[in-house]
Protein backbone atom coordinates (compact mmCIF):
# COMPACT_ATOMS: atom_id res chain seq x y z
CA UNK A 1 0.00 0.00 0.00
CA UNK A 2 1.74 3.42 -0.68
CA UNK A 3 2.21 5.75 1.45
CA UNK A 4 0.25 9.22 1.16
CA UNK A 5 2.28 12.56 2.01
CA UNK A 6 0.51 15.50 2.54
CA UNK A 7 2.86 18.53 2.45
CA UNK A 8 1.95 22.60 2.47
CA UNK A 9 4.44 25.00 1.22
CA UNK A 10 4.12 28.62 0.44
CA UNK A 11 6.04 29.41 -2.51
CA UNK A 12 8.44 32.58 -2.62
CA UNK A 13 9.08 32.58 -6.24
CA UNK A 14 6.41 32.75 -9.22
CA UNK A 15 8.12 32.94 -12.74
CA UNK A 16 5.48 34.50 -15.80
CA UNK A 17 5.57 34.63 -19.61
CA UNK A 18 3.55 34.83 -22.14
CA UNK A 19 4.80 31.28 -23.85
CA UNK A 20 5.90 28.51 -22.04
CA UNK A 21 7.78 25.76 -23.13
CA UNK A 22 8.73 22.23 -20.96
CA UNK A 23 11.66 20.30 -22.94
CA UNK A 24 14.09 21.56 -24.93
CA UNK A 25 15.03 19.50 -26.96
CA UNK A 26 14.40 19.52 -30.86
CA UNK A 27 10.83 20.18 -30.35
CA UNK A 28 10.70 22.84 -27.46
CA UNK A 29 13.71 24.43 -29.73
CA UNK A 30 11.46 24.47 -32.29
CA UNK A 31 8.87 25.75 -30.21
CA UNK A 32 10.69 28.22 -28.39
CA UNK A 33 12.52 30.12 -31.70
CA UNK A 34 9.07 30.01 -33.53
CA UNK A 35 7.40 31.94 -30.91
CA UNK A 36 9.77 34.48 -30.19
CA UNK A 37 10.47 35.42 -32.88
CA UNK A 38 6.45 36.00 -33.82
CA UNK A 39 6.45 38.13 -30.95
CA UNK A 40 5.59 36.38 -27.76
CA UNK A 41 7.76 36.45 -24.76
CA UNK A 42 8.88 33.15 -24.34
CA UNK A 43 10.39 31.14 -21.35
CA UNK A 44 12.15 27.53 -21.90
CA UNK A 45 12.74 25.11 -19.57
CA UNK A 46 14.67 22.02 -19.14
CA UNK A 47 16.13 19.23 -16.84
CA UNK A 48 19.41 18.87 -18.57
CA UNK A 49 22.55 20.78 -18.90
CA UNK A 50 21.62 22.22 -22.76
CA UNK A 51 19.43 22.41 -25.15
CA UNK A 52 19.07 19.48 -27.70
CA UNK A 53 17.37 16.71 -25.80
CA UNK A 54 18.42 13.35 -27.89
CA UNK A 55 20.61 15.07 -30.12
CA UNK A 56 23.06 16.36 -27.02
CA UNK A 57 22.94 14.62 -24.16
CA UNK A 58 21.00 11.69 -25.45
CA UNK A 59 23.88 11.46 -28.43
CA UNK A 60 21.67 10.48 -30.89
CA UNK A 61 22.72 10.81 -34.77
CA UNK A 62 22.24 11.50 -37.31
CA UNK A 63 19.12 13.62 -38.19
CA UNK A 64 16.87 11.41 -39.87
CA UNK A 65 16.10 12.05 -43.86
CA UNK A 66 14.31 15.36 -43.84
CA UNK A 67 13.62 15.22 -47.58
CA UNK A 68 10.62 13.11 -49.16
CA UNK A 69 10.72 9.25 -49.46
CA UNK A 70 12.50 9.27 -53.41
CA UNK A 71 14.54 6.07 -52.32
CA UNK A 72 14.36 4.60 -55.91
CA UNK A 73 16.93 7.99 -56.91
CA UNK A 74 14.91 8.28 -60.35
CA UNK A 75 12.07 11.09 -59.04
CA UNK A 76 12.83 14.37 -57.69
CA UNK A 77 14.53 14.76 -54.43
CA UNK A 78 12.32 17.42 -52.12
CA UNK A 79 13.64 18.50 -48.66
CA UNK A 80 9.98 18.90 -46.70
CA UNK A 81 11.70 20.04 -43.02
CA UNK A 82 13.17 23.76 -43.90
CA UNK A 83 12.32 26.68 -41.80
CA UNK A 84 14.30 26.75 -38.39
CA UNK A 85 15.41 22.45 -38.22
CA UNK A 86 17.23 23.74 -41.92
CA UNK A 87 18.68 27.22 -40.24
CA UNK A 88 19.95 24.54 -37.27
CA UNK A 89 21.94 22.33 -39.79
CA UNK A 90 23.05 25.14 -42.17
CA UNK A 91 24.66 27.29 -38.31
CA UNK A 92 26.21 24.21 -37.41
CA UNK A 93 27.93 23.30 -40.66
CA UNK A 94 28.94 26.90 -41.00
CA UNK A 95 30.86 26.32 -37.61
CA UNK A 96 31.99 22.83 -38.81
CA UNK A 97 29.80 20.68 -36.75
CA UNK A 98 27.44 18.95 -39.61
CA UNK A 99 27.10 18.24 -42.97
CA UNK A 100 23.89 19.56 -44.64
CA UNK A 101 21.80 16.54 -45.36
CA UNK A 102 21.70 17.78 -49.06
CA UNK A 103 25.38 16.57 -49.67
CA UNK A 104 24.76 13.11 -48.09
CA UNK A 105 23.56 10.06 -49.97
CA UNK A 106 22.80 6.49 -48.85
CA UNK A 107 24.79 3.36 -48.68
CA UNK A 108 27.40 5.44 -46.85
CA UNK A 109 29.51 5.51 -43.61
CA UNK A 110 27.10 8.32 -42.50
CA UNK A 111 23.73 6.42 -42.51
CA UNK A 112 25.38 2.83 -41.49
CA UNK A 113 25.08 1.93 -45.37
CA UNK A 114 21.65 1.60 -45.35
CA UNK A 115 19.64 3.64 -48.28
CA UNK A 116 16.02 3.53 -47.96
CA UNK A 117 14.56 6.54 -45.90
CA UNK A 118 18.24 6.97 -45.13
CA UNK A 119 19.21 9.46 -48.01
CA UNK A 120 20.16 12.86 -46.70
CA UNK A 121 20.28 12.46 -42.97
CA UNK A 122 22.46 15.33 -41.43
CA UNK A 123 25.71 13.82 -39.58
CA UNK A 124 26.36 16.10 -36.82
CA UNK A 125 28.67 17.09 -33.95
CA UNK A 126 26.43 17.06 -30.41
CA UNK A 127 28.89 19.66 -29.17
CA UNK A 128 28.75 22.18 -31.72
CA UNK A 129 24.88 21.59 -32.36
CA UNK A 130 24.51 22.47 -28.67
CA UNK A 131 26.57 25.87 -29.08
CA UNK A 132 24.49 26.73 -32.39
CA UNK A 133 21.21 26.13 -30.59
CA UNK A 134 22.32 28.63 -27.77
CA UNK A 135 23.04 31.11 -29.80
CA UNK A 136 19.93 30.77 -32.04
CA UNK A 137 17.87 30.94 -28.67
CA UNK A 138 19.18 34.08 -27.21
CA UNK A 139 18.39 35.88 -30.56
CA UNK A 140 15.42 35.22 -30.52
CA UNK A 141 14.73 36.29 -27.01
CA UNK A 142 14.10 33.08 -25.20
CA UNK A 143 14.44 32.99 -21.21
CA UNK A 144 16.01 29.59 -21.14
CA UNK A 145 16.77 27.85 -17.95
CA UNK A 146 18.48 24.40 -17.36
CA UNK A 147 18.80 22.21 -14.44
CA UNK A 148 14.55 22.61 -14.06
CA UNK A 149 12.23 19.45 -13.35
CA UNK A 150 8.60 19.56 -13.76
CA UNK A 151 6.45 18.38 -10.82
CA UNK A 152 2.81 19.26 -11.85
CA UNK A 153 0.23 21.64 -13.03
CA UNK A 154 -2.56 23.13 -11.11
CA UNK A 155 -5.59 23.50 -13.42
CA UNK A 156 -8.60 25.46 -13.12
CA UNK A 157 -11.33 25.51 -15.38
CA UNK A 158 -9.90 23.50 -18.30
CA UNK A 159 -6.79 25.60 -18.27
CA UNK A 160 -3.16 25.45 -16.42
CA UNK A 161 -2.75 28.64 -14.45
CA UNK A 162 0.56 27.44 -12.79
CA UNK A 163 3.15 24.88 -13.61
CA UNK A 164 5.08 23.57 -10.58
CA UNK A 165 8.63 23.32 -11.26
CA UNK A 166 11.90 22.45 -8.69
CA UNK A 167 14.67 24.55 -9.29
CA UNK A 168 18.33 24.95 -7.26
CA UNK A 169 16.52 27.23 -5.22
CA UNK A 170 13.36 24.58 -3.93
CA UNK A 171 9.59 24.53 -5.50
CA UNK A 172 8.38 27.64 -7.95
CA UNK A 173 5.53 28.26 -9.80
CA UNK A 174 5.47 29.87 -13.33
CA UNK A 175 2.14 31.63 -14.64
CA UNK A 176 1.94 31.19 -18.44
CA UNK A 177 -1.14 32.14 -20.59
CA UNK A 178 0.53 29.02 -23.01
CA UNK A 179 1.88 25.90 -23.01
CA UNK A 180 3.47 24.27 -25.10
CA UNK A 181 4.09 20.51 -23.81
CA UNK A 182 7.99 19.53 -25.32
CA UNK A 183 8.92 16.91 -22.86
CA UNK A 184 8.59 14.03 -25.33
CA UNK A 185 6.76 12.18 -22.49
CA UNK A 186 3.55 14.27 -22.30
CA UNK A 187 4.47 15.41 -19.15
CA UNK A 188 2.76 18.17 -18.60
CA UNK A 189 -0.48 17.21 -20.35
CA UNK A 190 -0.54 14.39 -17.59
CA UNK A 191 0.12 16.38 -14.95
CA UNK A 192 -2.73 19.13 -15.95
CA UNK A 193 -5.08 15.84 -16.38
CA UNK A 194 -5.51 15.07 -20.24
CA UNK A 195 -6.10 11.97 -21.81
CA UNK A 196 -2.71 9.86 -22.67
CA UNK A 197 -1.99 6.77 -24.28
CA UNK A 198 1.15 5.05 -22.82
CA UNK A 199 2.81 3.02 -26.10
CA UNK A 200 0.41 0.83 -28.42
CA UNK A 201 -2.32 1.33 -25.35
CA UNK A 202 -1.43 -2.55 -24.33
CA UNK A 203 1.66 -1.74 -22.32
CA UNK A 204 3.95 -2.05 -25.01
CA UNK A 205 6.36 0.40 -26.17
CA UNK A 206 9.18 0.80 -28.48
CA UNK A 207 12.82 -0.53 -26.73
CA UNK A 208 14.95 2.12 -25.38
CA UNK A 209 18.83 2.39 -26.48
CA UNK A 210 22.04 4.22 -25.05
CA UNK A 211 23.97 5.41 -27.76
CA UNK A 212 27.93 6.16 -27.66
CA UNK A 213 30.25 7.80 -29.66
CA UNK A 214 34.14 5.99 -30.74
CA UNK A 215 37.20 7.27 -32.52
CA UNK A 216 40.84 5.86 -33.67
CA UNK A 217 39.29 3.32 -35.27
CA UNK A 218 41.36 2.98 -38.44
CA UNK A 219 38.32 4.08 -41.23
CA UNK A 220 40.04 2.78 -44.17
CA UNK A 221 40.24 -0.84 -42.56
CA UNK A 222 36.71 -0.78 -41.53
CA UNK A 223 35.23 0.80 -44.37
CA UNK A 224 36.55 -1.41 -46.28
CA UNK A 225 35.37 -4.15 -44.83
CA UNK A 226 32.03 -3.06 -45.85
CA UNK A 227 32.37 -2.26 -49.26
CA UNK A 228 33.46 -5.35 -49.62
CA UNK A 229 29.79 -6.68 -47.95
CA UNK A 230 28.05 -4.41 -50.11
CA UNK A 231 25.96 -7.11 -51.24
CA UNK A 232 25.28 -7.67 -47.25
CA UNK A 233 23.53 -4.58 -46.16
CA UNK A 234 20.72 -2.27 -47.10
CA UNK A 235 18.97 -4.94 -44.62
CA UNK A 236 16.74 -2.73 -41.46
CA UNK A 237 17.32 -4.68 -38.41
CA UNK A 238 20.17 -7.09 -39.48
CA UNK A 239 22.71 -5.01 -41.53
CA UNK A 240 26.29 -4.07 -40.71
CA UNK A 241 28.75 -6.91 -39.80
CA UNK A 242 25.12 -9.30 -38.91
CA UNK A 243 27.24 -12.33 -40.48
CA UNK A 244 29.98 -11.77 -37.78
CA UNK A 245 27.13 -11.25 -34.85
CA UNK A 246 25.59 -14.21 -36.38
CA UNK A 247 28.68 -16.19 -35.28
CA UNK A 248 28.89 -14.73 -32.12
CA UNK A 249 25.57 -15.31 -30.65
CA UNK A 250 25.88 -19.00 -31.54
CA UNK A 251 29.22 -19.16 -29.05
CA UNK A 252 27.88 -16.69 -26.59
CA UNK A 253 29.71 -14.05 -27.26
CA UNK A 254 27.24 -11.52 -28.19
CA UNK A 255 23.89 -11.06 -25.89
CA UNK A 256 22.35 -8.07 -26.83
CA UNK A 257 19.03 -8.18 -28.28
CA UNK A 258 20.63 -7.09 -31.83
CA UNK A 259 21.36 -7.87 -35.07
CA UNK A 260 23.65 -5.41 -36.46
CA UNK A 261 26.22 -3.20 -35.46
CA UNK A 262 24.19 0.54 -36.30
CA UNK A 263 27.35 2.83 -36.96
CA UNK A 264 27.39 6.07 -38.52
CA UNK A 265 30.11 8.48 -38.90
CA UNK A 266 30.27 12.21 -38.04
CA UNK A 267 31.63 14.70 -40.04
CA UNK A 268 34.71 14.09 -38.11
CA UNK A 269 36.75 11.84 -40.13
CA UNK A 270 36.69 8.34 -37.77
CA UNK A 271 34.73 9.38 -35.07
CA UNK A 272 31.67 7.47 -34.60
CA UNK A 273 27.69 7.48 -32.85
CA UNK A 274 27.24 3.83 -32.28
CA UNK A 275 23.31 2.74 -31.86
CA UNK A 276 23.32 -0.93 -31.10
CA UNK A 277 22.77 -1.18 -27.06
CA UNK A 278 18.93 -2.47 -26.60
CA UNK A 279 17.00 -2.28 -23.58
CA UNK A 280 13.41 -3.70 -24.06
CA UNK A 281 10.07 -3.13 -21.64
CA UNK A 282 10.95 -0.53 -20.42
CA UNK A 283 8.32 2.56 -19.29
CA UNK A 284 10.69 5.53 -19.09
CA UNK A 285 7.79 7.28 -17.29
CA UNK A 286 8.72 4.96 -14.61
CA UNK A 287 12.17 6.16 -12.81
CA UNK A 288 13.32 2.86 -11.65
CA UNK A 289 13.00 1.44 -14.97
CA UNK A 290 14.86 3.78 -16.17
CA UNK A 291 17.58 3.93 -13.84
CA UNK A 292 17.40 0.12 -14.43
CA UNK A 293 17.63 0.76 -18.24
CA UNK A 294 20.75 3.21 -17.75
CA UNK A 295 22.67 1.15 -16.09
CA UNK A 296 22.31 -1.90 -18.33
CA UNK A 297 23.24 0.34 -21.46
CA UNK A 298 26.57 0.79 -19.83
CA UNK A 299 27.24 -2.57 -19.39
CA UNK A 300 26.15 -3.46 -23.01
CA UNK A 301 28.16 -0.12 -24.20
CA UNK A 302 30.98 -2.50 -23.02
CA UNK A 303 30.13 -5.37 -24.58
CA UNK A 304 29.72 -3.54 -27.71
CA UNK A 305 33.32 -1.95 -27.62
CA UNK A 306 34.89 -5.52 -26.91
CA UNK A 307 33.31 -7.11 -29.81
CA UNK A 308 35.05 -4.55 -32.05
CA UNK A 309 38.22 -4.65 -30.55
CA UNK A 310 37.81 -8.37 -31.22
CA UNK A 311 36.02 -8.99 -34.49
CA UNK A 312 35.71 -5.81 -36.68
CA UNK A 313 39.21 -4.94 -38.73
CA UNK A 314 40.47 -1.46 -37.92
CA UNK A 315 38.93 -1.39 -34.36
CA UNK A 316 42.30 -2.97 -32.71
CA UNK A 317 42.82 0.46 -31.02
CA UNK A 318 38.82 1.77 -30.86
CA UNK A 319 38.60 4.54 -28.05
CA UNK A 320 35.47 5.18 -26.18
CA UNK A 321 35.13 9.09 -26.20
CA UNK A 322 31.44 9.48 -24.45
CA UNK A 323 27.94 7.56 -23.80
CA UNK A 324 24.85 9.42 -23.29
CA UNK A 325 24.17 11.14 -20.24
CA UNK A 326 20.02 10.82 -21.31
CA UNK A 327 18.54 7.45 -21.87
CA UNK A 328 17.84 6.62 -25.67
CA UNK A 329 13.34 6.74 -25.24
CA UNK A 330 11.89 6.05 -28.84
CA UNK A 331 8.30 5.81 -27.20
CA UNK A 332 6.07 6.52 -23.92
CA UNK A 333 2.67 8.36 -23.72
CA UNK A 334 1.01 9.76 -26.81
CA UNK A 335 -1.62 12.67 -26.45
CA UNK A 336 -5.34 11.91 -27.04
CA UNK A 337 -6.06 14.75 -29.25
CA UNK A 338 -8.64 16.96 -31.33
CA UNK A 339 -7.03 14.24 -33.73
CA UNK A 340 -5.29 11.22 -33.97
CA UNK A 341 -3.03 10.44 -36.74
CA UNK A 342 -2.86 6.95 -37.91
CA UNK A 343 -1.05 4.55 -40.01
CA UNK A 344 -3.76 4.14 -42.53
CA UNK A 345 -3.18 8.32 -42.71
CA UNK A 346 0.08 7.88 -43.24
CA UNK A 347 0.42 4.94 -45.94
CA UNK A 348 -3.09 6.36 -47.71
CA UNK A 349 -1.60 10.06 -47.87
CA UNK A 350 -4.57 11.69 -46.73
CA UNK A 351 -4.85 15.22 -46.82
CA UNK A 352 -5.98 17.59 -43.98
CA UNK A 353 -7.15 21.33 -44.40
CA UNK A 354 -5.27 22.44 -41.19
CA UNK A 355 -1.91 20.38 -42.23
CA UNK A 356 0.87 21.63 -40.59
CA UNK A 357 4.09 19.44 -41.23
CA UNK A 358 4.86 16.97 -44.31
CA UNK A 359 7.47 14.44 -43.54
CA UNK A 360 8.49 11.12 -44.94
CA UNK A 361 10.73 9.09 -43.07
CA UNK A 362 9.14 5.05 -42.69
CA UNK A 363 7.68 3.64 -40.03
CA UNK A 364 10.18 2.80 -38.15
CA UNK A 365 9.18 -0.06 -35.19
CA UNK A 366 12.02 -1.52 -33.57
CA UNK A 367 10.62 -4.80 -31.95
CA UNK A 368 9.77 -5.20 -28.44
CA UNK A 369 11.58 -8.52 -28.74
CA UNK A 370 13.42 -10.20 -31.31
CA UNK A 371 16.19 -7.81 -32.05
CA UNK A 372 14.69 -6.97 -35.14
CA UNK A 373 12.95 -3.98 -36.89
CA UNK A 374 9.92 -3.80 -38.95
CA UNK A 375 10.66 -1.06 -41.24
CA UNK A 376 7.85 0.39 -43.99
CA UNK A 377 8.80 3.13 -46.15
CA UNK A 378 5.73 5.62 -46.82
CA UNK A 379 4.50 7.09 -50.50
CA UNK A 380 6.66 10.47 -51.04
CA UNK A 381 5.09 12.09 -48.38
CA UNK A 382 2.10 12.83 -45.73
CA UNK A 383 0.80 15.20 -43.80
CA UNK A 384 0.50 16.24 -39.96
CA UNK A 385 -2.94 18.27 -39.23
CA UNK A 386 -2.26 20.75 -36.23
CA UNK A 387 -5.38 19.15 -34.37
CA UNK A 388 -2.64 16.35 -33.41
CA UNK A 389 -1.00 19.02 -31.34
CA UNK A 390 -3.87 20.00 -29.21
CA UNK A 391 -4.82 17.88 -26.28
CA UNK A 392 -8.14 17.58 -25.00
CA UNK A 393 -9.26 19.03 -21.78
CA UNK A 394 -6.64 21.55 -21.32
CA UNK A 395 -7.38 24.87 -23.40
CA UNK A 396 -4.36 26.60 -22.92
CA UNK A 397 -2.08 23.73 -23.87
CA UNK A 398 -0.47 22.42 -27.19
CA UNK A 399 2.13 19.29 -27.92
CA UNK A 400 4.85 19.40 -29.87
CA UNK A 401 7.31 16.23 -30.50
CA UNK A 402 6.57 12.43 -30.59
CA UNK A 403 4.23 12.48 -27.96
CA UNK A 404 1.19 14.29 -29.91
CA UNK A 405 -1.62 12.33 -31.02
CA UNK A 406 -1.04 9.36 -33.22
CA UNK A 407 -1.10 5.81 -32.56
CA UNK A 408 1.86 3.94 -31.96
CA UNK A 409 2.69 2.41 -35.44
CA UNK A 410 2.51 6.64 -37.13
CA UNK A 411 4.49 7.64 -34.17
CA UNK A 412 7.38 5.26 -35.33
CA UNK A 413 8.05 7.46 -38.26
CA UNK A 414 7.50 11.27 -36.53
CA UNK A 415 8.83 10.31 -33.68
CA UNK A 416 12.54 11.83 -35.04
CA UNK A 417 14.00 14.89 -34.56
CA UNK A 418 13.51 16.66 -37.74
CA UNK A 419 9.94 16.31 -37.88
CA UNK A 420 10.17 17.10 -33.90
CA UNK A 421 11.50 20.97 -34.57
CA UNK A 422 9.07 21.18 -37.44
CA UNK A 423 5.96 20.13 -34.92
CA UNK A 424 7.45 22.55 -32.52
CA UNK A 425 7.56 25.59 -34.94
CA UNK A 426 4.14 25.00 -35.80
CA UNK A 427 3.23 24.72 -31.98
CA UNK A 428 5.33 27.76 -31.67
CA UNK A 429 4.35 29.83 -34.17
CA UNK A 430 0.06 28.95 -33.08
CA UNK A 431 0.77 29.97 -29.43
CA UNK A 432 1.94 33.36 -30.74
CA UNK A 433 -1.30 33.74 -32.88
CA UNK A 434 -3.32 32.57 -30.42
CA UNK A 435 -2.02 35.32 -27.84
CA UNK A 436 -2.06 37.91 -30.45
CA UNK A 437 -6.06 36.81 -31.41
CA UNK A 438 -7.22 36.77 -27.80
CA UNK A 439 -8.09 33.26 -28.06
CA UNK A 440 -7.32 29.41 -27.06
CA UNK A 441 -4.98 27.84 -29.47
CA UNK A 442 -7.79 25.26 -30.60
CA UNK A 443 -9.42 28.46 -32.35
CA UNK A 444 -6.21 29.74 -34.09
CA UNK A 445 -6.70 30.55 -37.28
CA UNK A 446 -5.30 27.98 -39.63
CA UNK A 447 -5.08 29.25 -42.86
CA UNK A 448 -2.93 32.14 -41.34
CA UNK A 449 -1.11 29.34 -39.05
CA UNK A 450 -0.16 27.87 -42.52
CA UNK A 451 0.59 31.03 -44.19
CA UNK A 452 2.64 32.03 -41.44
CA UNK A 453 4.45 29.38 -41.64
CA UNK A 454 5.37 29.02 -45.34
CA UNK A 455 6.30 32.88 -44.81
CA UNK A 456 8.92 31.82 -42.57
CA UNK A 457 10.49 29.16 -44.71
CA UNK A 458 8.13 25.74 -43.71
CA UNK A 459 7.61 23.13 -46.37
CA UNK A 460 3.48 21.88 -46.09
CA UNK A 461 2.62 20.11 -48.59
CA UNK A 462 -1.22 20.06 -49.92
Amino acid sequence: MENTVEYTLRMKKELNAQVLVVGAGLAGFGAAVAAARNGARVLLIDRAAMAGGMATTGLVGPFMTCFNNNDDGKGRDRQLIMGIFDELCRRTEEKGGAIHPEKVEGMTSYCSYLWDSHRHVTPFQSEILALVMDEMLEEAGVTVLFGVTLCDCITEGGRVSRVIVAMKEGLCAIRAGLIIDCSGDADAAWFAGAPTVLGNGRGTMQPTSLFFEVDHIDRDRFLGELEANRHRLNRHGANCFHWIIEEKKKTGEWTIDRDELGNYEQNLPGRWKINTTRMAGVDATDTAQSSEALREGRRQVQQVLDFMRENLPGCEEIRLVQVASALGVRETRHIAGHYTLTVEDIMEQRRFADSVVSFAYALDVHNASGGGVTFTCVKDYYNIPYRCLLPRGVDNMLVAGRCISGDSEAAASYRVMPACCALGQAAGTAAAIALKAGVNPARVDTDLLRKTLRDQGAVICD
